[in-house]
């Protein structure tokens, strides 16, 4: 009887899916950092620097919610969004040699962004005062953000200035910093359940919703991924294999706690989904931190994942295809294009994951090549989805 809740629908809104992630991926760098500290463990700075930078990208693009506060979801801000996610993928792909623009990056971040949100804080007429006159929780509210900005700048210095502190006084700053950031996903997530239209996003104006918006990301990061593989396939560059799967799992987890979006397919987003998407999501932060330790488990769980997943959605586009051959009526072109996308997206998927089964079953250039082809695929198929909506749209405004 206590296990029916996990089939139960969750109700996790998208920005708490997104801090709840930070939060692990900071307080598991703390708790990480203390067997690092005596040897135990190998750590892998760049691997942290681009799974934050992700983050706050993926924040950025998909909510408005920069690192400087809330913006319109404008162009400019969506692309300064891929911008950061991107300097995040690839500081998680490339070590040793792209070390210097993501610190930086993050460190802006953190400090000038922990600042601006802070003083933002102290002096927007709707935040502070109003939280405080309001009591309750809207006061644990003050309290948790203040302490998220205010550790935001600490951790950023503690970047800037490597040695600041001692590596065990370091661990349990960002272990704090962690928990500031959960604490206040969990008193978000407590006042959305009592005020829903609270957690309604800035518009952006042009229908990138944030389905789409995480498939944008996903196609930015099949693209550098793709290209990052062909000089890395000719020895010119090192690349992290572990990172890159850490990376991966992220964002697998990131789609099924926000939409219940699983890589063998859509499931109703119960409490069982949201855990295995925080399985997911600590499988791949691990892996992010400490290079090579799960890298035989996750080649093989995302190899089968994205064959089966592959196979399955390759399924679903097809067998209806084939079934009601020279039954239909004429087809808009829009979904044609829809479907040869899908089709080929899936048939890519089903090739990489075969390919990280079977070693040297293709050279490392073509599965670059085929990567970023796929990444290219997935942001056509995001133009197709919001071309379709639009169509929609405008039939219904037609009918009305």
């Amino acid at each position: 009887m206590k296990a029916k809740f996990l089939l139960d629908e969750a109700d996790l809104y998208f920005d708490v899916v997104i801090l709840l992630i930070a939060g692990m991926a900071v307080m598991l760098t703390g708790i990480l950092l203390f067997p690092a500290s005596v040897g135990l463990l190998s750590y892998y700075e760049n691997g942290v620097y681009g799974l934050l930078l992700f983050l706050f990208g993926l924040q950025t693009v998909t909510l408005g919610r920069t690192p400087a506060g809330d913006m319109r979801r404008s162009k400019p801000v969506i692309a300064a969004g891929v911008v950061i996610a991107s300097v995040g993928i690839m500081a998680c792909f490339v070590p040793d040699v792209f070390t210097l623009v993501p610190k930086v990056l993050l460190i802006l971040c953190l400090c000038l962004g922990g600042f601006l949100q802070f003083l933002q804080l102290l002096v927007s007429k709707d935040k502070l005062k109003v939280w405080l006159g309001y009591g309750g929780v809207f006061r644990y509210l003050a309290i948790a953000c203040a302490a998220v900005y205010l550790f935001s700048v600490f951790v950023g210095l503690l970047v800037w200035k490597e040695g600041l502190l001692s590596t065990l006084t370091t661990a349990l700053s960002v272990l704090v910093y962690g928990a500031a950031i959960l604490a206040l996903a969990f008193l978000l997530q407590k006042i959305y359940r009592t005020y829903p239209l609270a957690a309604k996003g800035l518009d952006d104006g042009f229908g990138l919703k944030t389905d789409k918006a995480m498939l944008l990301l996903v196609g930015v990061f099949m693209l550098i991924l793709g290209v990052l593989l062909v000089p890395v396939t000719f020895g010119r560059l090192p690349f992290s294999g572990s990172a890159q799967l850490g990376l991966l799992m992220v964002i697998f987890s990131v789609q099924m706690l926000a939409f219940g979006s699983t890589p063998i397919g859509p499931f109703r987003r119960t409490w069982l989904v949201i855990f295995l998407g925080f399985v997911f999501a600590a499988l791949g932060i691990v892996s992010c931190v400490v290079p090579n330790i799960l890298v035989p488990f996750l080649t093989l769980l995302v190899g089968a994942l994205n064959i089966v997943g592959g196979g399955i959605g390759l399924a679903k586009v097809v067998l209806p295809i084939v079934k009601n051959k020279g039954r239909t009526a004429a087809v808009p072109t829009v979904l044609v294009r829809l479907s040869v996308t899908q089709i080929s997206m899936n048939l890519v998927s089903m090739l990489f994951g075969t390919s990280m089964l079977v070693h040297h079953l293709l050279p490392g250039w073509v599965v670059g090549v085929i990567l970023a082809a796929n990444g290219g695929v997935l942001l056509y198929l995001m133009h197709l989805l919001m071309l379709i909506e639009r169509l929609q749209s405008n039939i219904m405004e037609t009918a009305s």
